[in-house]
């Protein structure tokens, strides 16, 4: 059974609470109290992301083992819950919500009907008030720094396309053309008798003939072959941060053992 003496080591050791299947619901978040008999009615259970969501769980039949504390409900009644603001008191009709969905409203809140195990202990007929708060002296609110890594954007550098000149030899083969003189001899015939005859019979001739030739004539033109343009991609890197954080410790200084 809880009690106001194993509150603090509860709410500071970082324990979870427990489903009635044994199942973890969550990590414990604040216990209330009744203002009357200061015996323990609800606690919250951090749930969702990162804990960022609170739901209240009846403490009446609940149980500790070790720093958990076992409720006598499933993680899935705990975590469909009213929606209540976990702001340090329970107001009477955000506690009536929550006894009507929990089952504990008839005879439990207001005629001390023992039909239940939880009439008995928790004593109801005042509201709750949050043991980690300012509101008592006998229990203090521990908190810790949490690292949040985000990313920004910043110039990392310029790239620009450069075009330049180079010089290279390139071999290629043409065929060309030229004229040979070669002598042919032909007998004299009748039909060429009359031309083989013509001048004087006996006497000296040159005849010129022209030749001519192919030769390679280089020309070159600047033609365009290809369009090359700068574009971006956007790649993941993991890198790992490393930073300190700061984070509140309890203990616990008993002075009355001391001095014994």
């Amino acid at each position: 059974m809880l009690n106001t003496e194993n509150l603090s080591a509860l709410t500071t050791a970082g324990g979870n609470v427990i489903g009635s299947d044994g199942t973890k619901i969550g990590s414990i978040g604040q216990i209330y109290v009744d203002d009357q008999t200061s015996e323990p009615t609800w606690v919250t259970v951090k749930t969702g992301l990162f804990g960022t969501h609170e739901s209240f769980a009846p403490l009446g039949s609940a149980s500790q083992d070790g720093n958990d504390i076992v409720v006598a409900h499933t993680k899935d009644k705990v975590k469909d819950a009213p929606r209540v603001a976990p702001d340090g008191h329970l107001e009477p009709a955000e506690e009536d919500e929550l006894y009507t969905y929990y089952g504990l409203s008839n005879g439990f809140s207001r005629h001390g009907d023992a039909n239940t195990a939880d009439a008995a202990a928790v004593g109801r007929g005042t509201v709750g008030h949050d043991t980690s708060g300012p509101t008592t002296d006998e229990a203090m609110t521990r908190s810790e720094e949490q690292l949040h890594v985000g990313t920004r954007k910043e110039e990392a550098g310029r790239v620009r396309l450069r075009k330049y000149v180079v010089t290279e030899n390139v071999t290629t083969t043409v065929p060309v053309q030229r004229e040979e003189v070669r002598l042919e001899r032909e007998p004299i015939t009748d039909a060429n008798r009359g031309a083989a005859l013509d001048g004087p019979a006996i006497s000296e001739e040159e005849h010129e003939v022209i030749l001519h030739e192919e030769r390679p004539v280089v020309e070159k033109e600047a033609v365009p072959v290809e369009r090359v343009r700068l574009d971006k991609e956007t790649v993941t890197d993991e890198h790992t941060v490393t930073e300190e954080v700061h984070k509140e410790n309890i203990d616990l200084d008993d002075d009355a053992r001391t001095n014994r």
